[in-house]
This record gives structure tokens, sequence and C-alpha cells, in this order.
């Protein structure tokens, strides 16, 4: 296995690994992380193998050069006896063989070398709100926009004389626009990153692209501003959602929760399937709070970038403002409904490319990556907004 075919095959292993991790597929995972490692084993392997044959070899080719000549004299009369014969030498080809006999030592695992690699990257902290995994998506590919309509509200009977006019009661519809949004990300890398012998960059530049693409998609659902060119956020002005509504807090205490919960929703019912959207550090302050024994009021449960406060599901998106800290007042900091009630309409399938020859000169690989996306909210007060009171 040379160099080149094993980057292809562990490209594709890790391409088919974060397929699995994304699904939440963790035995599949662990299946493939395990393949991985054995070919990065299968590989060191091959490379000392490699490089003990070719140490031998030229160890074979000293020792069959370094045959000692002369006649067959007595001992005591060999001038220098037991010093090797290329110490008679010119001291340039003294030299050469005392480089020949020393620079290679074999040992059960290959040749020594001054320095080894790790032939892998340590991983950095998620960066990226499942959000954008949880809302609803439309692929609508090749199109320019999309409309999305809703219910309002309906009416309600009355009563009329046998001969008067029935009482009108029109059913209320709404519509959500969604138009397309290009984004995009750039990075450029010096070619070395292709021919580095033991960590894959280039594979890790390729998807720190996409990751970019996800982190800012992420985002967008909640403070995009809806203009020429981007998504219509939650914290924004979407068209389906009464400013009206929107919860004016001080502080967050033991009852906003509550207050959040039975404010969302309709006047019959108290929704079930909400999900509530925070800053991490808000997430944090309720579960500072304790009642006057100094126990804790919230169960707070999390499993990463999820979990649930007292059975009520949360996700942390680092775009909400953080309402425990000052100087946030008027800003949106947390939403609270059912995420299927966002919809991102995809218009592209994301396209990543990499190219050699825009910087040939310096050289400089170039990695871009885009997508065509839209988002709006597509429910009637699909969401109630908190923010800190001005």
């Amino acid at each position: 296995m040379n160099r080149q075919q094993y980057v292809e095959a562990r490209k594709a292993l890790v391409a088919e690994a974060e397929g699995y991790a994304n699904e939440g597929s963790l035995d599949k995972f662990e299946q493939k992380s395990q393949e991985i490692e054995a070919l990065d084993n299968k590989y060191d392997q091959a490379v000392k193998d490699r490089a003990n044959k070719t140490a031998m070899n030229d160890r074979l080719k000293d020792l069959r050069s370094g045959m000692l000549t002369g006649d067959d004299a007595p001992l005591e009369q060999a001038p220098g006896a037991g010093i090797p014969d290329f110490w008679d030498r010119p001291s340039a080809e003294r030299g050469a063989l005392l480089r020949a006999n020393n620079a290679v030592k074999l040992t059960s695992t290959g040749i020594l070398v001054p320095t080894r690699y790790s032939d892998s990257l340590s991983p950095t902290f998620n960066e990226v709100s499942s959000l954008l995994d949880l809302v609803q998506v439309t692929p609508r590919i090749g199109g320019e926009s999309y409309e999305k309509s809703y219910v309002v509200g309906y009416g309600e009977a009355g009563e009329v004389a046998d001969d008067a006019d029935y009482d009108e009661d029109d059913a209320q519809f709404g519509k959500a626009a969604i138009i397309k949004s290009k984004i995009t990300s750039y990075s450029e890398v010096d070619q070395g990153v292709l021919e580095l012998p033991d960590v894959d960059y280039d594979s890790e530049v390729m998807r720190g692209i996409r990751i970019a693409i996800r982190k800012r998609i992420s985002r967008q659902i909640l403070i995009g501003t809806g203009a020429t060119n981007r998504l219509m956020g939650i914290f924004a002005s979407p068209v389906a959602i009464d400013a009206n509504k929107d919860l004016e807090i001080t502080a967050i205490d033991d009852n906003l929760l509550d207050e959040i919960v039975y404010s969302y929703g309709g006047d019959e019912d108290v929704e079930g399937g909400a999900t509530l959207i925070l800053n991490k550090l808000d997430l944090k302050a309720f579960a500072q709070l304790r009642d006057g024994n100094g126990n804790k009021i919230h169960t707070i449960r999390s499993n990463g970038n999820t979990g649930t406060i007292d059975g009520i599901r949360f996700i942390i998106n680092s775009a909400c403002k953080r309402l425990s800290a000052a100087g946030t007042a008027g800003d949106f900091g947390m939403a609270y409904g059912n995420l299927q009630n966002y919809l991102l309409t995809i218009f592209s399938d994301i396209d990543v490319r990499r190219s050699e020859d825009y910087k040939f000169k310096s050289g400089q690989v170039a990695h871009r990556g885009s997508v065509y996306a839209g988002g709006n909210v597509i429910a009637h007060n699909g969401f109630i907004r908190v923010k800190r009171d001005a």
C-alpha cells in the first residue's frame, strides 16, 4: 500500500464515519472507527517494512563492498593492527564509510527516526447547533423561491333569526415567502498540506468548509434579518409571528419556565412537543436557581447540545443573546415552539470544490463551498420569543 492508496482509502472511511455520526448510528460509527484504526496500523507497518527492506539492502551493499585487501601478513607485522582499514583511507572516504555504517539502525518496530508525528488531528469542541438538523427541511433544487401557506385562525358561529342572514365566519390564512440566499465559505492553504506524510489536513479543510456553512445556517435560523440574500430568522420579523405575543422579562427566575410554557399556543390547549432555544449561559442560570432550602428548583438533563429542563426539551444555540447578562435589554434571547414550525428550504446541494490553479505561482490550494437555501416561520405564532425588558 502506497501513500496515495492509503490517503484515498482513509478519506472514504472518514466520510462514511461522518455520515454515521450525523445519523446518530453509534454501532456503525464505532465499526467504521475500528476500520480506520486498522487501516492506519496496516499502513504504518507497510512503511516500516519498506524502510527496513531499504535499510537492509543498503547495509548489504556496504558489506559487499567492504572486503579487506592486502597480504596475509602476520598480525604483529600489520601496521595499526586491530584498527579497521578505513582509518588509513582519505578523510572524505572514511567519513562516508562511517556514515554508511552508523546511519541505519534496525529495531523490531522499524528504523529509528529522530521524531515521530501523530497521523491524526485532535478535534475541537462542537461549534454547530443541532437546531439545523431539527427544523423542517424541504428540498426545492433549482428553485428561486418558495411560498408556504398556513392557517391563522377560524371564526365563531353565531345565532340569528330565521329570516336573518347567516353569520359570517371566514377562516383566516397567511403565507410565508422563502427567498433563496447564497451561503459560501472559502479557505486557502499551502500546497504542503497535500504532501505531508502523516496528518490528512486536506480532508479536514474540506470538512471545515461544510461545518462553516452549517454553522452559518444554524445561526441564521434565529437571527437572519430576512433582507436580500438573508434567511428570515425567528428573532427577526416573520409575518407569521405576532410581535405583541413576545414575552419581556427582567430576570431568569423560578417562574420563567412556567410563564413561557403556558404563554405559548392557543387558548384551548397547553401545547406539547415544543422546544426551548436558548444560550448555554442562560441554561446555567436556570441550573443555579435555588429554593429557600438551597435545593435546585429545576432538574436539568443535558446531552451535549440538547436536553430537558423538568421534561421540557431545550436546544443550545450561541446566536441567542444571554438574557441573564446586563446590556441585553430589548434583545431576543430565547424562543419556544415546535421546531417543525420553521421551514428550511434547500435550493441546491452543497457544492465543495478544491483548486490548485488559482494561485499556482504561490503554491496555494483554494477550497470553496456554497449552497443556496432559505428559511422562514411557516405557522401562525409558531414560536413565542423572549427578550429582556428595556
